[in-house]
């Protein structure tokens, strides 16, 4: 028999009517045995996610002040979907449990997974699957860190006996069996780890976009979807921002070489976007999408015969590592190096970086950048078609964008760009209408 795993966000089981069209998809195919929930997110603009609310509750004990009025609204949340979808389920029975756990000092991660586990009982119950406790299947290590070999070990062990099942994404617990969680979205990684654990033919991440878009719709007026897209286009797009899916969720399932379906719940037919291991026998298309992020300061450094001097680089490096400073790219050439680094990194160590640099490498000249943006055209068609990055530098030229730095990496799977943060937007749009 076929096995799916399927995992369904926030905005999938929002309130009952979205409850019915979940099991109406889980129904429709006799391979969805494993079903991963995430917490009631919004029902409409002004509505609160009951993470959040739950979040409150414990803040709410931690400074004295009484949770009663916000725990009210999150007994009538779920109160309201049991009774609407005419569950025989005590459900006040759960919540007063967790109530008094918070009341009484329960950690801030107990009462954030409380979403996923409650709601997890919930449709255990209206599909008739059995219920398993994320924290009898997840471990997490003292320090916080995924304990991937024991979790996978328990997974298997567990589910081998059960043919049906509902896992509450976002929480495990760690060896004294305190309960731990992801960050947050983390029931993505959750349905991953399942997937992984009993090698399932296809991993369904239901959410309510019908998979991924070539470009931000903010930015670009109704894009394309993406049919189909690699782990590694993937990545490379979800690193410059373009994230629908948790970027921790891609390897378990990588690494089994088990393909994903990005899948719209309120239009389950539309097919959303598969992303696969490879594409090596398929004909790709020149690229599959366009991502980007705004505030970089690009610090530019020029020395002589900096390519004969050993250890430059590595000196400029420790330095960002001495100052606890991550850099997102670092282009290069014969007497040249520029450390692009995200503004949120580098805050107000500028002016210390830039002095360590000059007393330990004594460059000839140091230029700071700032007000930068990034963007990134992705695509594994690049490198089997000629004139791609024409095609780009050819559409910023033609909507003036002046262009402050190329990249391209080894694999010919992306051009990275530096342009004027006021200039991000006209870019965007500039290089996916000269593709599409």
């Amino acid at each position: 028999m076929n096995k799916v795993v399927t995992k369904f966000g926030g905005s999938s089981l929002a309130d009952a009517s979205q409850f019915k069209k979940v099991k109406e998809i889980i129904l429709a195919d006799d391979a969805r045995r494993y079903v991963i929930p995430s917490a009631p997110g919004k029902r409409h603009g002004k509505d609160t996610k009951i993470t959040d609310l739950l979040y409150l509750c414990h803040m709410h004990v931690e400074t004295g002040i009484s949770l009663e009025d916000v725990f009210k609204h999150i007994e009538e949340r779920y109160t309201g979907i049991v009774n609407d979808l005419g569950l025989d389920l005590d459900i006040s029975t759960y919540l007063d449990v967790v109530k008094k756990d918070i009341e009484n000092g329960a950690s801030k991660d107990y009462a954030a997974s409380r979403g996923e586990y409650l709601n997890g009982i919930i449709l255990a119950n209206y599909l008739g699957y059995d219920f398993v406790d994320a924290k009898e299947v997840i471990l997490f290590n003292e320090d916080g860190t995924l304990n991937s070999e024991e979790t996978n070990k328990r997974l298997k062990d567990k589910l081998c006996k059960i043919e049906r099942a509902v896992i509450p994404g976002f929480y495990g617990a760690d060896e004294q069996g305190e309960i731990v969680t992801f960050s947050r979205g983390g029931s993505d990684v959750t349905g991953s780890l399942v997937a992984a654990s009993i090698n399932a033919d296809l991993y369904e991440n239901w959410t309510d976009v019908s998979g991924f878009l070539m470009a931000d719709p903010r930015i670009v007026e109704n894009p394309k979807t993406i049919g189909k897209i690699t782990y590694k286009e993937l990545r490379e797009l979800s690193y410059m921002g373009a994230s629908v899916l948790h970027e921790e969720a891609i390897f378990p399932v990588k690494e089994a070489g088990i393909p994903i379906n990005i899948k719209n719940t309120n239009l389950p037919e539309d097919k959303g976007t598969i992303i696969v291991q490879d594409t090596e026998n398929e004909k790709c298309k020149t690229i599959t999408g366009i991502a980007g992020k705004k505030n970089f300061t690009v610090i530019s450094i020029e020395k002589a015969m900096m390519n004969n001097e050993l250890g430059f680089c590595r000196k400029v490096l420790s330095i960002l590592e001495m100052n606890n400073i991550s850099f997102e790219n670092m282009p290069a050439g014969i007497d040249t190096v520029c450390l692009v680094i995200a503004d949120s990194e580098l805050k107000k160590k500028k002016d210390i970086v830039i002095e360590e640099i000059r007393r330990s490498c004594n460059p000839d000249s140091i230029v700071v950048h700032p007000n930068m943006a990034m963007i990134a055209t992705v695509g594994k068609g690049m490198a089997k078609n000629k004139g791609v990055a024409a095609k780009v530098f050819g559409a910023l030229a033609k909507a003036k964008i002046n262009i402050r730095m190329i990249d391209q990496g080894s694999s010919e799977m992306n051009i990275l760009v530096g342009i004027e943060n006021e200039d991000f937007e006209r870019a965007i749009k500039s290089i996916y209408n000269a593709f599409n």
